[in-house]
Parts: C-alpha cells; sequence; structure tokens
C-alpha cells in the first residue's frame, strides 16, 4: 500500500487536513527548571535550551543497505502529467491555469500539487498589500467567488524614522497602493487551493518532497518524497513507510524563496552562470488585534530608518485590516536586509525594539498579539534571477525571484510566472485538437516560459527598479539609496543606461566580532515587545522529536571553530525561532558546541542563507511539520 493511502488515506483537496500536533505547553531551559506558560490555541512544544549530547550527523545510502532492511523496500511511484512541488501563490496559480485550459478544451490533465504544510496555507506568511493584476487576469470573477480581498487601500503613508520621530516621504510611484487590497495571505493561498481543486487539480497536503527524480540522460523525471517512521538516527520505526515517487513529464518547482530542492538543480544545472547571486531578507512579523478606536481600515504605514543604522537595508510596515467583520487587526512588521555586517545584529530584537517607536506604540496600546511569524524574502531582483527553466520543468514564484522590492509586493508577480510556465508545459504538451497529451520522444524543454517571461508586465516591472537595492550599498548608504531611487523611480523611470551589481552573497558579508560593535538591546516588557519563546508559541510551530533532524551541519566542527571564535555565535541572533544556540558541551568541560533545537524551526531558511561558513543544510522535515499560521 502506497504512503498516500496509508499514511494520510490519499485524497485531494484542502479541506479537512490535519494540522500539526500540538503536544505540549511547557518551554524547555538548559537546567531541570521548567517553565509553564496558560495554553494558547495552536500552541506548540517549543524547546529552548536543552543538554542532549551532541552526535554528527549522518545521512544513510539507501543503496548501502542490508537486503532486508527496511528502508530498501520496493518504492511505489506514481505518474502524472504535471506535478508542481509547493501550495503557494505561484503553485496554485499555475496549477489553476494548467486546468483551466485542460477543461475548456475539454483535454485530459492529470495535475498533482504537493505541499509540506499540513494544510494549505499553514507555511504561508507575508506583510500583505495584494496588488490584484494577476489574480484579475487568472480569476476574473474572483469577487463572486468570495476570494478574501475585503480591505482596499484607502491611505497610504510613508515615513522616515529617527528615534523620536517620523517624516513623511515622497512616496514613489511604485508604491502607489491604489486598487491594492490589505490580505492575509495565508487566507487567501487557501482560497487559491479551494479554486484549484474545484477545477480537478490534485491537491496533497503534509508530504514533503525531499529529493528531485532523474532520468538516464539527467533530465528531470519528477520527485521522491520524504520517507516517513524514521528515529533521529535514520532508523527505521515501526511506523516507518518509503517515500513515493512522482515521474512528471514537467515538474514546477514554487518551493518559495530559497527552495531546497531548487538549491540542489541550481548546482546541478548550473542556473545561476549568467545571473548575480540572489539577495534575501528576512521578513518578521505579527499580527495584533487593537482597539476598535485606533482601527482605521485600509491604512498602509511604511517606514525606513530607525532603529537601524544608516549602512543597513531594512524598512518597516503597518497595515490596518479586517479580514472578517469585527476583527480589528494590524499586521505589523519588519524587513531585514541578509547583507547586514555587523555580527551583533539580531533582526528580531530589532523588530521588537521597532515597535516602541512614537509613531508605533500609540496604535499597539491596549492591544493583544495574537500570532508571529517569519519568513526570508528575495531582494536581487531582475539582477538575480536565474536560467528558469532545464530539462523536465523550470522554477517559478519566489524560489526563482520576482518580488519587486520597491513596491515591497511579489505575490502578484510569482502569481503571473506559474500563469506564464503552465501555458508553456500546456503549449508543450498538447496537440491542439487533441485530447489526450501527446507522446514525448525525449524529455520537456519549457523555453517558451522564458521568453513569455521577458515580454510580460514581470519583466518590464523588475528591470524598472533593477538599481533601486543596491543603490543603497554606496558609501552613502541609506542617504545615497534614497536619492538613487528617488532618481530612478521618478525621473529616468528605469531607463538609465546602467545597471548597478550587488556584488558579493550575504553569507559573506558578516565581519568578525572583533572590531564590530555589540548592541544593547532593551529588555522586551512583555506587552508591546515580547521575549523570542512567547512568539515562538504563537507560531503554533511543532517537529516531532524524534525524527532525523532537518538542519543538517556539513562539519560538525566548524560552528565552534569558525562562526563561534571569528563571528562570536551569529546563529543564535540571525534566527528568529530560537533554533540556534551555544550550549556548554558536557562531553568537553570548558568548550562550547551548538545546539540545534530544530523543534523551533519556523521553515524561514534565514540560518542556510546567512551562516558565514555556510555549513547549515536546510532540509524538508517530515510532513505536516512546521508553524500553524494564523491570519499572516
Amino acid at each position: 500500500m502506497s504512503m498516500f493511502t496509508r499514511g494520510m488515506r490519499m485524497r485531494s483537496g484542502v479541506t479537512g487536513r490535519y494540522a500539526a500536533a500540538v503536544s505540549s505547553t511547557t518551554l524547555r531551559l538548559s537546567t531541570s527548571v521548567t517553565r509553564t506558560i496558560k495554553p494558547m490555541p495552536r500552541l506548540g512544544s517549543v524547546k529552548y535550551l536543552s543538554t542532549t549530547a551532541s552526535r554528527p550527523i549522518w545521512i544513510p545510502n539507501r543503496e548501502q543497505l542490508p537486503e532486508d532492511d527496511p528502508r530498501q523496500m520496493e518504492q511505489f511511484v506514481d505518474e502524472t502529467d504535471v506535478v508542481i512541488v509547493g501550495g503557494g501563490p505561484s503553485g496554485l496559480a499555475a496549477a489553476i491555469r494548467l486546468k483551466q485550459m485542460a477543461n475548456e478544451a475539454d483535454q485530459e490533465l492529470r495535475v498533482m500539487l504537493i505541499e509540506k504544510a499540513g494544510e494549505v496555507g499553514a507555511h504561508i506568511l507575508s506583510g500583505a498589500v495584494l496588488e490584484p493584476r494577476a489574480l484579475n487576469e487568472l480569476i476574473p470573477d474572483w469577487k463572486e467567488k468570495g476570494a478574501p480581498l475585503t480591505t482596499p487601500v484607502t491611505k497610504d503613508k510613508m515615513q522616515f524614522l529617527t528615534e523620536t520621530m517620523a517624516f513623511p516621504l515622497p512616496h514613489p510611484p511604485q508604491m502607489n497602493n491604489k486598487g491594492n487590497y490589505i490580505v492575509s495571505l495565508n487566507n487567501f493561498v487557501k482560497w487559491l487551493g479551494e479554486q484549484a481543486e474545484e477545477l480537478g487539480v490534485e491537491i496533497y497536503p503534509g508530504f514533503s518532497a525531499s529529493e528531485v527524480r532523474y532520468n538516464e540522460d539527467g533530465s528531470v523525471a519528477g520527485i521522491n518524497l520524504n520517507d516517513v517512521g524514521l528515529d533521529k538516527n535514520f532508523e527505521p520505526k515501526d511506523t516507518y513507510e518509503r517515500g513515493m515517487g512522482i515521474n512528471a513529464k514537467v515538474t514546477l518547482f514554487a518551493e518559495g524563496c530559497h527552495g531546497s530542492l531548487t538549491k540542489t538543480l541550481m548546482k546541478k544545472f548550473n542556473l545561476r552562470k549568467d545571473s548575480e547571486p540572489q539577495k534575501y531578507g528576512i521578513g518578521l512579523k505579527e499580527v495584533w488585534e487593537i482597539d476598535p478606536a485606533k482601527h482605521e481600515p485600509g491604512t498602509v504605514i511604511h517606514g525606513i530608518g530607525w532603529p537601524l543604522d544608516m549602512h543597513t537595508y531594512g524598512g518597516s510596515f503597518l497595515y490596518h485590516f479586517e479580514p472578517e467583520p469585527e476583527r480589528h487587526l494590524v499586521a505589523v512588521g519588519y524587513v531585514v536586509g541578509l547583507d547586514y555586517e555587523n555580527p551583533y545584529l539580531n533582526p528580531y530584537k530589532e523588530f521588537q525594539r521597532f515597535k516602541h517607536h512614537p509613531s508605533i506604540k500609540p496604535i499597539l496600546e491596549g492591544g493583544n498579539c495574537i500570532s508571529y511569524g517569519a519568513r526570508a524574502l528575495n531582494e536581487g531582483g531582475y539582477q538575480s534571477i536565474p536560467k528558469l527553466v532545464f530539462p523536465g520543468g523550470a522554477l517559478i514564484g519566489c524560489t526563482a525571484g520576482f518580488l519587486n522590492v520597491p513596491k515591497i509586493k511579489g505575490t502578484h508577480t510569482a502569481m503571473k510566472s506559474g500563469m506564464l510556465a503552465a501555458e508553456a508545459a500546456y503549449e508543450t504538451l498538447f496537440t491542439p485538437g487533441e485530447q489526450e497529451p501527446k507522446e514525448l520522444d525525449g524529455p520537456v524543454y519549457l523555453e517558451n516560459y522564458e521568453k513569455n517571461i521577458e515580454n510580460s508586465w514581470v519583466y518590464d516591472e523588475l528591470y524598472a527598479v533593477r538599481n533601486c537595492k543596491p543603490s543603497f550599498h554606496g558609501p552613502l548608504g541609506l542617504l545615497g539609496g534614497l536619492i538613487h531611487s528617488g532618481f530612478s523611480t521618478m525621473i529616468s523611470k528605469g531607463k538609465e543606461p546602467w545597471t548597478l551589481k550587488h556584488g558579493k552573497p550575504d553569507w559573506q558579508a558578516l565581519e568578525p566580532a572583533k572590531g564590530s560593535k555589540p548592541i544593547d538591546y532593551p529588555k522586551p516588557d512583555g506587552v508591546i515587545s515580547f521575549d523570542l519563546l512567547t512568539n515562538v508559541a504563537r507560531t503554533g510551530t511543532n517537529h516531532a522529536e524524534n525524527q532525523p533532524i532537518h538542519l543538517r551541519l556539513r562539519d560538525k566542527d566548524t560552528p565552534v571553530e569558525r562562526n563561534l571564535a571569528v563571528f562570536d555565535g551569529p546563529e543564535n541572533r540571525f534566527c528568529p525561532a530560537g533554533v540556534y544556540e551555544y550550549v556548554d558541551d558536557e562531553a568537553n568541560p570548558g568548550q562550547k558546541r551548538l545546539q540545534i533545537n530544530s523543534q523551533n524551526c519556523i521553515h524561514c531558511k534565514t540560518c542556510d542563507i546567512k551562516d558565514p561558513s555556510q555549513n547549515i543544510d536546510w532540509s524538508v522535515p517530515e510532513g505536516g511539520g512546521g508553524p500553524q499560521y494564523v491570519y499572516t
């Protein structure tokens, strides 16, 4: 019996899925002391400090195992026309567009979508102000179909912040939000999943795609799903079942920013040979329910400046929205560019400090924080878009990197990329007038997808703002970036005859601790600002403890010998979920070791991006684990 049928009773659809299990309300500390908090909705088991013995991570080679080992059992392999990895905006838009075209022509086309979250939307987090341009093209009657776009933008503000003041700034045309909507992106994605299912897309949440399958000629053949029922030492438990394989004529990777399979494709097919390194930011967000008297539905406030210094890229947002009647919510957040230099910078603590600004704190006072999350995002734009196609498949959405940084939006461009990839796949798979997909005599190559992107408004948008992000890293820092970006967006309209370069990847930007200034962050007050564990509990994150760790070290000695010695252990500062910490090494008194609390992980991917030794490999855990976001 297949893993689908035995593990989850394979069925398509979005509703009725299991979510990550709630297993504990106790936060663990490094000693025997425990701190018990009041039970909260969706509270997961959150581990902070631990005395678990250090051990190297070993991944068994299946072919070298004994023949009678359960891990050598025959693999069940399913066949489909198209498989999509990831149930975010781009993946669902691609799935919907494929089925729209096939259904209109009365053609048979099997489309499978694999999503690692326990339910569609559970891992989705964004600001978010949605530009409905791609949605209008994909589902023109979205209002009649009940799309959760209930709060149109009515007021736009841009501010430069000092520690005590907020000065208004002119709005670049790209940041004009007229006609846009403030949304909960995870609610919007759930709705997209429902639309896809109605069209006949097979959606399988709770399954992690862990490997790319290849044909003998090296082309992509599909994906393998994670084995389930392995313990932390990769040994099979009584519940063990081998992950099934999915063969597809076309495989679309929609994993989101810095996808784990996309990383391997980049290397195998050298997809970055003609592009610059991707640039990233870490976005942190809380959702608050505030005093109705302070609520201004439709208000959008963006800020730059304090609390970051003039040479660190970042900014803030605060959006008033009402996802349902009588829910007076604001989304407040902060984005820090991951090319920051000071190893003592802590993005989470910068966010907490920001909320105490005199223009922000009064809005939150008397309110209640109900949700928290964090996610890495692409900031490289036009210069960092890799080659999008390879034999057998393509990259779509944020796994490729279509975020428009000055707009602070990427959902519309991600959706459009998925739609264009779907159209290219459909044209390749079907002969006009035929009911069945044609027989292929070799791997599919979606060259029309890249051409379609270059001829689309996605390309036009990203090219026009290509110089904004890199302009902030000149000798004048924030001031130089504002001047250049103002010229580029308001005067030259992106037609300047030069293209600035990003330079080195983010992980190379960190300076040694020696010579860097430690940052003294204020203690959280528990009312406006919170300690990290309190907010991690609000993510609802949970992973079964006795499973292989999904945060893998390439060299177990590097964290102490290099990261701690040279950079004073930046892992416990750049992680927004308390996953990493340096603790006393019980086996070697007087020494430290890196403790990885993988159960806390909220799948932001920051560790894989910012680790200055590139020693951390983020891989997928068992399906269904991770955060259970609400209103994000």
